[in-house]
């Protein structure tokens, strides 16, 4: 069979690989703690489940307008206006089928062939491949702890040509958890002014953030970069939404109407069900929200500090979403019955067959000197998994 260099060229998602592979062990009995999932282990609160079974009851179960219902799109400008001071119409926003949807969407609508897009590393798994999966060159951008993992102005001007069409920005960021403040928002809104490139700024964590740190939408510092910026954002992780699918996406008219062309040949428009669960999500109650946030704060918290105090295991803080991005690369070079430990991936594997504890390998994320677990599960399965880490990094030799 033959299949598209397109097809060839994409690797599946290694996070969600090693979520199929946990689960595959924990159905065939084996007790694993799974630290590799990237969605709140919160139910979606009950007003919103609500709301959708009332549009069930009501018949609101056929096609919507492509880019989203009118209802939903008042309340995501309401809700840019309040929560990132920016101002929207309705012909500027569109919602897709999930955050991922919007980026894809963003791809399809700005790339082709020879056109360059920054990421900095470490990155989301799946910015590389959309880029590439739209005949673009992912341009990848390593960044450093020291710096807090942010692309600074150096880097930037060292990837920059005549052919950047974008940056790429997760703020706050999978899988670091780490984020951009004001003033480094600042200086890349001036570079992107400067040189004339798109800001793809990726906000799906907004809400979850923590030690007072604030929350800043890089299209909101000025009319120039908000000219130059598509702003995406959605519900899966603010309201516990993964599985209802709802992403959403502001930006130029121009490109936001590019978008609606390909959803429209692509999915169509979001599940109706689902967006009338939205529009709840969006202009409900919202303290299900910092309940939320304290409680990822209270695990955020044990997680690193328990990871510290592994020897040979460092971890920064991050102050928005729910992972820890430990750097485990003072054990490469060591092994465990003759098996070598050389990479993240190795390690990954390790962990997961003698520590029966799933997580990512920081390969995946383009820096193999860490790991990343996430913190979205009780706190008893981050206490077993830690102790079973710990247990399993003091065997290594």
């Amino acid at each position: 069979m033959r299949l598209s260099d397109r097809a060839k060229a994409i690797k599946p998602s290694p996070t969600l690989a090693m979520d199929a592979k946990a689960k595959a062990l924990k159905a065939a009995g084996e007790d694993i703690v799974n630290f590799g999932v990237g969605e709140p282990d919160f139910d979606t609160p009950e007003n919103i489940k609500e709301a959708a079974i009332k549009a069930v009851r009501d018949g609101f179960t056929k096609y919507t307008p492509v880019g989203g219902i009118d209802e939903l799109k008042t309340a995501i400008i309401e809700k840019f206006r309040k929560d990132n001071n920016l101002n929207y119409e309705k012909h500027e926003i569109i919602v897709s089928c999930g955050a991922k949807h919007s980026l894809y969407n963003i791809a399809e609508a700005l790339f082709g062939p020879g056109d360059e897009v920054i990421i900095p590393s470490p990155y989301w798994v799946t910015y590389p491949d959309q880029v590439i999966l739209n005949d673009a060159v992912p341009v990848i951008a390593k960044t450093d702890e020291k710096n807090s993992f942010r692309i600074d102005l150096k880097l930037l001007e060292e990837k920059l040509s005549d052919r950047t069409r974008a940056l790429i920005l997760n703020s706050p960021s999978n899988p670091t958890g780490l984020a951009y403040d004001g003033k480094s928002l600042e200086a890349i809104a001036g570079m992107a002014v400067k040189h004339d490139f798109y800001i793809i700024s990726d906000e799906i964590y907004e809400k979850l953030t923590y030690d007072g740190f604030s929350h800043i939408s890089i299209a909101s510092l000025g009319g120039e970069i908000k000219k130059r910026t598509i702003v995406v954002n959605g519900l899966s992780k603010s309201h516990a939404m993964t599985g209802w699918r709802i992403g959403f996406a502001a930006g130029p008219k121009e490109i936001i109407g590019a978008m609606t062309n390909i959803q429209s040949q692509s999915t169509s428009n979001p599940a109706s069900i689902s967006q009338k669960a939205a529009v709840e999500a969006l202009t409900g109650p919202q303290d299900f929200i910092p309940k939320m946030v304290s409680e990822f704060d209270r695990r955020r918290k044990y997680m690193v500090e328990r990871l510290n105090n592994i020897k040979g295991v460092s971890c920064v803080t991050p102050v928005g979403a729910f992972y820890a991005f430990p750097d485990v690369s003072s054990c490469y070079g060591k092994s465990f019955n003759g098996a070598a430990i050389n990479s993240s991936l190795d390690l990954s594997a390790y962990l997961l067959e003698q520590a029966k504890t799933a997580l990512v390998p920081g390969m995946a994320f383009g820096d193999d000197r860490y790991i990343r677990l996430s913190y979205a599960t009780s706190m008893e399965n981050i206490k077993k998994g830690l102790d079973r880490i710990e247990e399993a990094l003091a065997k290594l030799k």
